[in-house]
């Protein structure tokens, strides 16, 4: 069994009912971006998307499945799901998607399954054992750098210093530095207990966390390392000087192999 490629749950993006939506009228769809399932394949996995079953039963039933649990990026984490009124409409997010991710941590970490959290999901990491977040890291956090560029998108990016001898130093050689792209206007604000701040920006917003110990291995960052691709990263950090997204999928299905050989 263990020869077989590891299956990697993906949590879903939602795009719910719609009745001006031409495709689907009125329809909920669940579905993950292309390069997010790609980077997983490339990187020894099998890429599973895990659909919200409503309930616990169907969470244990789909994370029973798969050897480890990535939380995709989207939409804002909803403020009503770490106990906060929306400051701003356009800031409510999506807190039926929350209420199902939330139940995908729980049930992964009572599992003891790897849990890899990407930009929206180290939030939803955070929020689900009980941080907080900036609702708007630009409006509340005075000096903060530009995180998002509607315009540039994953073409934005900043430095960010990391924690010598965590994971996210480990799995990039024992780099300190790394040149990560950003798009979030959200961000960790209370980390939760637990969780282990690892890397940050300049301004201070927390990049990376994780709590890894005998019985959990759960890491979120803040970027995208699934738009950070190999073939578009200059080696050695030079130029671009991006980090290599495909050594943050490396060393995830490293920790769900060596979850599955433990005795």
């Amino acid at each position: 069994m263990h020869d077989l490629p590891l299956r990697i749950g993906v949590s879903q993006n939602f795009l719910h009912a719609d009745p001006e939506r031409a495709l689907f009228k009125g329809k909920t769809l669940q579905y993950i971006e292309e390069r997010m399932a790609l980077s997983i394949f490339r990187a020894g996995g099998v890429p599973l998307p895990l659909p919200d079953l409503k309930d616990d039963l169907g969470t244990r039933a789909v994370i029973s499945q798969v050897h480890g649990l990535v939380l995709a990026g989207g939409a804002d984490v909803s403020p009503e799901s770490y106990g906060e009124t929306p400051l701003q409409p356009s800031w409510a997010g999506d807190p039926i998607r929350d209420a199902y991710e939330q139940r995908l941590v729980h049930e992964a970490i009572r599992q003891g399954l790897p849990v890899l959290g990407l930009c929206r999901g180290i939030q939803l990491v955070n929020v689900a054992l009980g941080g907080s977040l900036w609702q708007d890291i630009e409006t509340q956090r005075e000096g903060s750098l530009q995180h998002r560029d509607w315009h540039r998108y994953d073409e934005l990016g900043h430095a960010i210093e990391v924690a010598p001898q965590s994971w996210i130093a480990r799995v990039h050689d024992g780099a300190t530095r790394l040149e990560i792209n950003s798009i979030h206007h959200q961000g960790l604000r209370r980390v939760a207990d637990g969780l282990k701040e690892t890397a940050w920006a300049p301004d201070g917003i927390v990049e990376a966390v994780e709590w890894i110990d005998d019985g959990h291995w759960v890491v979120g960052v803040q970027w995208h390392p699934e738009w950070l691709e190999p073939e578009h990263v200059v080696p050695g950090g030079s130029a671009e000087g991006r980090a290599d997204g495909s050594l943050i999928f490396g060393g995830f299905l490293h920790a769900c192999r060596e979850r599955q050989t433990r005795p």
